[in-house]
Order: C-alpha cells, then structure tokens, then sequence
C-alpha cells in the first residue's frame, strides 16, 4: 500500500513536470519561435534540471514538436467545437464569430490561452516536420466551416471558399503576433468579438459584397 501510494506520487511529480517544462516550452515558442529557445531557458523557467528533457521527452526538438502540437490541437478543438455547434441557417455572421471564436477568448484572456494562439500563428507560417499528424483534424475544421458557409454563399465553389478559410485564418494569425493583437487584449471579449467578426465575415464574402 505504502509502496504503491510512492509510486503514485513519483508519477504525478513526473507528470508535473513535463506539464512544467511544456508550458515553458509554449510560452517561449510563442515569444520567439522554435529557432529562438533554448534548452537552458525552458528548464530554467520550468524550474527543472538539463537531464528532465531527456527523461521525458528525449531532446529539445522533442519537446518543442510536442509543445507545438499541443498548442495546435488545442487550437482546433475549439475551432471545431465552436464551428459544430452551428445549424445550416446560421448566419455568415454567426459562421465568423465562430471561427473567430478561439482567438477572441485567447486575445481576452492572455497568458497560456494567447501562448497557444502565437504558437499556432508561428507555425501556421512555417509549419515544422509531422505538422501531417494533424492532417484529420484540419480536415474535421475545414470541413465544419464549409458545411455552414456553403449555406450561406451557394454561388461559390468549393475550392474558391476553402481559399477565403485559410485567408480568414491566416488574419487571425496575424492578429496573434502584430501590434494590434496587443490593443485587441486590451478590450474585453464582447468589444474584440464586435471588432473583429464583421472582418472575418468579409473575407468569406470576398468579392460577394462588393457594391453592397
């Protein structure tokens, strides 16, 4: 009894620090990329010895591609969650505000929530090795924005609509890591969402509201 309740408690310490040494890892990926870390910054902002890197993740490289992916899947799970949750009458509106969705709460809530969103926009631009082992699930959000927006603009093809996603997607990304994200943050949810949904809107309209 006594030997297992150890072992439990050695597994949890374990599992907080890998825990630690991701969330160092993220927060300094978003800061600056995967090419400006480095092994002694992470540990020391985890709190954490040279030697726990290897132990629970084998390198640097290691540690930063699971960093990367965590912040990746957490970043489409929203999406998807958000997007799943429309109906085939929502709006061009309501099909923004949900693809929108992650970033906004992200922008308002700072922290580990915007450490994930620049890490997304970091890697959105230069995506790193086994960016594939996501493929499914950016297919899955892919799939869940064209169902709605296909709805909404039943003029336009599919290709052309799947351009105006990765458009909107890539503003979002922008949005993470210039100068504006930082007075976006400033605002609350409501006030970001208010700003930025009628943009998201435009660019899936594309030239469809043209002389409107």
């Amino acid at each position: 009894m006594i030997q297992a309740k150890k072992t439990d408690l050695r597994r949890e310490a374990g599992q907080r620090t890998r825990d630690g040494l991701q969330a160092a890892a993220l927060e300094l990926l978003a800061q600056r990329g995967q090419e400006g870390v480095t092994l002694r910054e992470i540990t020391d902002r985890a709190g954490a010895n040279v030697a726990a890197v290897s132990y629970h993740f084998g390198s640097l490289k290691a540690l930063c591609d699971s960093a990367i992916e965590h912040a990746l899947e957490r970043y489409l799970d929203a999406q998807i969650l958000a997007l799943d949750s429309l109906g085939s009458t929502s709006t061009l509106q309501e099909v923004a505000a949900a693809f929108a969705r992650p970033m906004v709460r992200a922008l308002a809530a700072g922290g580990q929530d915007l450490a994930v969103m620049r890490t997304v926009a970091r890697v959105g631009i230069d995506p790193p090795q086994g960016w594939e082992r996501l493929a499914g699930k950016f297919d899955q959000s892919r799939r869940e924005a064209l169902r709605v927006l296909t709805a909404n603009l039943p003029g336009v093809d599919e290709q052309e609509l799947i351009f105006r996603t990765r458009c909107a997607a890539g503003l979002l990304n922008w949005l993470a890591l210039a100068p504006i994200g930082a007075e976006l943050a400033a605002m609350s949810a409501e006030q970001i969402e208010r700003q930025l949904v009628p943009v998201v809107a435009g660019a899936f309209r594309g030239d469809a509201a043209v002389g409107r």
